[in-house]
């Protein structure tokens, strides 16, 4: 097995100071259940100073109130060779959401910055592998969305479509670990889906249920460490059996919104 080589990257994250749930528009959402904003805070920061930690430059976007899912700074665009495909928000909740992103990477130096015309979340839906992009479709981004992004970003894009409303984003069900390869949780998809990853990836990390359920697959992967949530002990010990160094964190709050260490985390690449 060779050696995994760690590469700086590159983030964009959005401090939850306004986290709170008081709408639903995924199953993990419960307003009648409270939150904990003081808790929601101290995660983001322990992640954000892991970021830092390992080398990592991230920088922040203002959270605005009345936008508690702004944290979730992965779902605000997709952004790569520094172009910019900013989100359209499938729920109206979100929407206000977009020109704020839209704003902060015109006034960073971006000079390509369009907002996708169809139902689109960003990088909650579109994931790149590679000189590929995986794009997922079902509950929030819509099919026409994928050819956007494929014109645009000067990508290929394979489509993919999800079939459990627990999780509703790609990044909830898959995530990137390198170039080449990704884990996924198989149930998630369906058959004809899982035939395209199957044929894509054959050396794939597949996640169980239990993964999936604490949001193992909501990860972040620099080719060498894995941040994920703590709880996903078996999805863990996958990777180390394949060379990765899982490093596991508590967001358990920020879980109650139906988001974990990747739904925080945009990639901005140049």
């Amino acid at each position: 097995m060779s050696p995994r080589t760690a590469r700086p990257r590159h983030y964009l994250m959005c401090r939850p100071a306004h986290f709170t749930v008081d709408y639903s528009i995924n199953p993990w959402m419960d307003p009648a259940k409270p939150t904990d904003n003081g808790a929601a805070l101290a995660q983001w920061e322990q992640l954000h100073a892991l970021f830092l930690r390992l080398g990592h430059t991230v920088e922040l976007i203002d959270p605005l109130p009345g936008l508690p899912d702004m944290v979730f700074a992965a779902n605000g665009a997709t952004v790569v060779d520094d172009k910019v495909l900013v989100a359209r928000f499938r729920y109206q909740e979100r929407v206000a959401e977009a020109p704020a992103f839209a704003a902060w990477f015109r006034q960073n130096g971006y000079r390509e910055v369009r907002q996708t015309t169809h139902s689109n979340e960003g990088e909650g839906d579109l994931l790149v592998v590679g000189e590929r992009i995986l794009a997922g479709s079902g509950f929030r981004t819509d099919r026409r969305a994928h050819a956007e992004a494929a014109e645009f970003l000067d990508r290929e894009v394979v489509t993919l479509e999800l079939t459990d409303p627990r999780y509703y984003h790609l990044d909830t069900a898959l995530a990137v670990l390198s170039d080449t390869e990704i884990m996924y949780y198989p149930g998630a998809f369906t058959p004809d889906s899982r035939a395209v990853l199957e044929r894509l990836y054959p050396d794939s990390i597949q996640a169980t249920a239990a993964d999936a359920q604490v949001f193992g697959l909501n990860a972040v992967s620099d080719g060498e460490r894995v941040i994920l949530p703590e709880a996903a002990v078996h999805l863990a010990e996958r990777l180390r059996a394949r060379g990765f160094t899982p490093i596991g964190v508590n967001l358990t709050e920020l879980l109650r919104a139906g988001g974990s260490v990747k739904c925080c985390t945009l990639e901005l690449r140049h």
